[in-house]
This record gives structure tokens, sequence and C-alpha cells, in this order.
């Protein structure tokens, strides 16, 4: 989401992958993993960050743009859950600290390219113990839905059932045991997950 990147614009989609290990459904526990109490971080954080998911219904390469939507079988919430401090110390990049097991919360439910209405035009909020910690729009996306899919199917072949996650707004923040997190956007519902201690 454009309003993350207060420094600089990027001029491609950043792209990084989350493993299958990731994903949970609705009301299934987020797991903070008891091995980073190894590190001793200074400060352990692990954030919530909503964003629409778009599911890719065929198998896809070097598409454009204007038959991207073609290709979708349709849109959910997501939770990129992320660990800050893997990701800032791994020399590998963002992997780990998106990829732990339980990091990946995705449901309610699908809804088709027909039902959605506009996806680039939904509200988008996320709520920390009931509370709003984000709220923005689709519409606010730097790069809009078939840009992202092209631009992806350009470096990458997609296979059915594939997931892109669209980037989140600003607000992202820590979560902790005993948390509820909730991701809702507009049109589709709101996927609640709680957060334990492993």
């Amino acid at each position: 989401n454009v309003q993350n990147f207060t420094d600089e614009i990027p001029t491609e989609p950043v792209l990084f992958p989350k493993t299958p290990n990731v994903l949970i459904g609705p009301g299934e526990p987020i797991i903070l993993p008891s091995f980073l109490d190894d590190y001793e971080f200074e400060n352990c954080r692990t954030d919530y960050e909503a964003e629409l998911a778009i599911i890719i219904k065929d198998r896809i390469k070097n598409i454009d743009a204007n038959d991207a939507l073609k290709h979708v079988l349709g849109f959910t919430c997501f939770n990129d859950i992320s660990q800050r401090n893997l990701q800032r110390t791994d020399k590998s990049g963002w992997f780990r600290g998106k990829s732990l097991d339980t990091f990946g919360p995705i449901g309610p439910v699908i809804v088709s390219p027909e039902d959605i209405g506009d996806p680039q035009c939904l509200s988008i909020r996320c709520l920390l113990n009931g509370e709003v910690v984000q709220e923005s729009n689709t519409k606010h996306m730097i790069f809009k839905i078939p840009q992202l899919i092209a631009f992806i199917s350009r470096n990458f072949t997609m296979e059915p059932g594939d997931i892109i996650i669209t980037g989140t707004p600003s607000g992202v923040g820590p979560i902790k045991h005993g948390d509820q997190v909730e991701v809702e956007i507009e049109n589709i519902g709101t996927l609640v997950n709680p957060v334990q201690k492993e």
C-alpha cells in the first residue's frame, strides 16, 4: 500500500514467498514460536498485516494485465503475519520471518470476481482486540491487481490455487499471546484468529 512507502515509492512490486505451512483458517491460532526466546531479542516483535488475497484459477505465464482478471478464481482476506526481528537479521532476507508455521491466516470465504464488485474499491480494516488499527481501501494500492498478476506471471509460472497477497495499509503493529486479530474486507467478511505463545 502506498501509505507504507513514506520515503520512496517502488517502481516494481516487492516480491517474497510464503510457504504452504503458513496457512490456517478462521478461528485457528496464530502461534508465536518458542524458539524466538533463544535469540534474546531486545524487543521481540511479530506483526499483523491485513491484506486482500487473490486466488489464481489457471496455470499462467507471461499474461497481459488486460487479461489478468480472467485468471482469478476469487478473493479473500489474508493476515500476513511477519516476524520483524528475523526479517531484519536474516541475511537471506524476509523468507523466514514471513513463513513460520501459522503465519498466514486466510478466509473466511472465497468470493468470485462476479460477486466481489470492484476489487479495486474495497474497504479493508484490521482490528486488534476489538480496536481498529488499520483502515484503508484497495483503491490506494501502489500497483493495481491486474498489474500485480501480470508482473508476477512474467517472473514465475503460476499454478491453480496460488495465492497473491497485495500489500497492507499503514498501521501495522505487534501481536502477543492472548490477542485476537480480525481482518475485515468489504464484500468478503471477517477473518478472526487468536494469538497463542507456543
